[in-house]
């Protein structure tokens, strides 16, 4: 056990793993993965770098080497303090790939980044990840490491999911396009497993978290991000300049009149589409302020993706059909330095900023627009509750009521008074509830709990040498992989016999050991070196079977085999295995598909029940439950660590459900061919993951020369 003292200096790894991340000219609203989230993070890292008991921030995104984006997001490490730095780290192509692409490379970056920390001098404090694909990074490495897992999920799956069904999309086409059930089993796992969930209002816990099975308030705390009050100010004079403001020359008629201001991603959530028509259908509207919707950047709307090019041709086609030239500009290009000019220009105009999503998780957009002097109109669905509650600066609305909007707008724009009121209101609270500084001081208040009784997993030294020569492994399941063909078997001992000098051998099963070594006896498998077994539960070194007490110890974090018997013992189509397949720390049932309950409702039952486990079925029929820190996969990499062997130069075997995180990653993983193997088919379109042609001890021989694995 390592245990945290107050007087010892954090070190705080934050994960967003998509969008374009850099530490200057962040390019907000470039797409639909560049925008609050990953100004959010940038400056998140800075403001916790400022604190004096904080030591150093890394800020940890996927490297892309992409000459359609830039330089800048190819370079491994871009420093943004003193203390803080952009890591980046290689996963996936090397090209710039939306989030919903990322699924299949998770994996790897996981792998990828653990074995760069191992690599740092020190080992952090904690683990904090952003978003739902970094939640999915997150879990892994706090189960391989014992770190502690705070994590923001920024928008979430099941609220997604909800107003994309009740905008008349189905099921089907939301899951081709966004990959949904991923990013829900991403989420749902990541909330079960993280220590801490910071949110940034209230509401996103009650309306949005609520729809999930792990809904464990207690854990979660409200932290609401800050704004950088030295870039965003109210206007010093009377007038401002700026070469936005000559552009907008090109759109307006009357420059002089009042702004209304809304500043968004092109993305049908943001609900600008309804705002222009709200303005087109109101003549009072059109009579008192112009209309600006900045709403990214384009050179040709052609080229830009579906999504971006239906909402800004939708722009164009409303403002030609209400007829809204010399009134509304719709402005091609910003740089990001030019944000905080274009709120006071709006301000010095006695404007407006409105915000009318569909939802919004929180909207730093308002923050910012209120510390520039700008009264606020927005959605009644999310973030901006709290924030105009906190404020006291703006109105509310229903976004989808066109009305609404525009009388919202007027009754700020027909009374000065008023209009001055809510400006004032939103300059002093916004310093008082919205400060980064703020922010980071409530932050660092939640972290020593998280920490008082942390346990990473020791770094245990080896405890034979005659493997240290090894550079390469072999590790093989072995029921319906390296067993069934007792031919194809023979072929592969003998090999693994010539190769033994070379080449580290073991299995991973979920059998126990007894069971295992009577096996071995039966089919003259020669002893592995490293023995895993009970589904990754069990860690022995031979010749003296040696048990690795050290990893035991980690994985039974959370572990409560009573409340699991208990929960799991009154459903059907559920019967206990017999004792002999029954370990400390696995249990096991048959499963009856045509009896028991789904495995997604048995998935719902135990995060519901906050049982922090790792369940599996296995060949369609054997339900195995482990503690969530163990798996055939998490073992293994345990393993290669001690024995410095790199994941990409381990071959790793399997046929079943039960194989997933050990074949998945950096390793060169196998899925030999049999009629269990449909419970891998997600890795199928893993570039890394080889499906062999041949069954059994066959494929597995089949893989080694796919790979040319003896050469590599």
């Amino acid at each position: 056990m390592q245990e945290y003292e107050k007087s010892e200096s954090l070190y705080i790894v934050l994960i967003s793993i998509h969008g374009l991340i850099r530490g200057h000219d962040l390019e907000l609203g470039r797409d639909a993965d560049t925008g609050g989230q990953t100004k959010y993070v940038v400056e998140l890292a800075k403001a916790l770098a400022k604190q004096p008991n904080v030591e150093q921030v890394d800020l940890v995104t996927r490297r892309i080497v992409d000459v359609e984006v830039g330089g800048d997001y190819a370079e491994s490490v871009e420093a943004l303090a003193e203390n803080a730095q952009i890591v980046r780290i290689d996963a996936g192509p090397e090209g710039y790939i939306r989030k919903e692409e990322l699924w299949d490379h998770l994996d790897s970056f996981a792998d990828n980044l653990l074995s760069w920390l191992h690599g740092q001098p020190r080992w952090p404090n904690v683990l904090h990840s952003h978003y739902a694909d970094a939640g999915y990074v997150g879990v892994r490495l706090s189960h391989l490491t014992g770190l502690p897992l705070i994590h923001t999920g920024h928008s979430l799956g099941r609220d997604k999911c909800r107003r994309l069904l009740a905008r008349g999309l189905t099921m089907e086409e939301i899951e081709q396009r966004y990959h949904i059930s991923r990013r829900i089993n991403a989420e749902e796992e990541t909330l079960s497993n993280a220590d801490l969930i910071i949110t940034s209002t209230g509401n996103e816990i009650e309306d949005q978290y609520e729809l999930y099975d792990c809904y464990t308030p207690e854990k979660m705390a409200v932290i609401p991000p800050g704004t950088d009050l030295d870039q965003f100010h109210p206007p010093a004079a009377s007038n401002a300049s700026s070469a936005f403001a000559a552009s907008l020359k090109n759109f307006l008629s009357q420059q002089d009149m009042p702004m209304i201001l809304a500043l968004s991603r092109p993305d049908e959530r943001k609900n600008i589409v309804t705002l222009l028509e709200a303005y087109g259908e109101s003549p009072r509207l059109q009579a008192k302020a112009n209309l600006v919707i900045v709403a990214g950047n384009r050179d040709d709307i052609r080229e830009m993706d579906d999504g971006a090019q239906g909402v800004l041709t939708e722009l164009l086609l409303v403002a030609d059909c209400y007829d809204l030239y010399g009134r509304v500009a719709l402005p091609k290009h910003h740089k990001a330095d030019d944000v905080a000019d274009i709120y006071r220009l709006a301000a010095v105009s006695k404007g407006v900023f409105i915000n009318p999503a569909l939802t919004e998780p929180f909207g730093l957009t308002l923050l910012e627009a209120a510390a520039s002097g700008l009264p606020l109109v927005a959605t009644e669905n999310g973030g901006p509750v709290d924030i105009i509650g906190n404020c006291q600066n703006g109105v509310l609305v229903d976004p989808l009521d066109k009305s609404a909007i525009a009388e919202a707008l007027l009754s700020i724009l027909d009374n000065d008074e008023y209009w001055r009121t809510l400006s004032a209101n939103g300059l002093a609270n916004v310093v008082r509830h919205y400060s980064w500084e703020a922010h980071a001081q409530a932050y660092l208040q939640k972290v020593p709990p998280l920490l008082q009784h942390f346990e990473r997993l020791p770094k245990t030294p080896l405890v034979a040498t005659t493997g240290r020569l090894r550079s390469q492994a072999i590790f093989t399941a072995l029921d319906n992989t390296l067993l069934g063909d007792d031919e194809g078997l023979a072929q592969f001992v003998s090999l693994i016999r010539k190769k033994r000098k070379k080449c580290l051998f073991g299995i991973a099963t979920g059998r126990r050991l007894d069971s295992v070594l009577a096996i071995f006896k039966k089919h003259r498998i020669p002893v592995p070196d490293i023995l895993i077994t009970s589904l990754g539960t069990e860690v022995y070194f031979t010749p003296q079977l040696i048990a690795d007490i050290a990893w035991s110890y980690h994985i039974d974090h959370l572990w409560t085999p009573q409340v699991l018997r208990r929960v799991l013992g009154t459903l059907p189509g559920l019967t206990p295995q017999p004792k002999r397949e029954q370990s400390r720390f696995k249990i096991s049932y048959y499963y009856d598909s045509e009896l028991a309950p789904p495995m997604e409702e048995i998935l719902t039952l135990l995060r519901q029940q906050e049982l922090s486990v790792n369940p599996t079925l296995s060949f369609g029929q054997f339900l195995d439950i482990v503690p969530a820190r163990a798996s055939k996969g998490q073992a293994l990499r345990y393993v290669a660590r001690q024995w410095d062997i790199p994941l990409e130069r381990i071959l790793a075997t399997g046929g079943s459900g039960g194989d997933s995180d050990m074949v998945a990653g950096n390793t060169l993983g196998v899925v030999v061919a049999n009629r269990h193997r449909e419970e891998l088919s997600n890795l199928s379109d893993m570039e890394q993951v080889y499906f062999a042609e041949h069954s059994n001890a066959w494929g597995i021989l089949e893989a080694i020369e796919h790979y040319d694995f003896f050469h590599l």
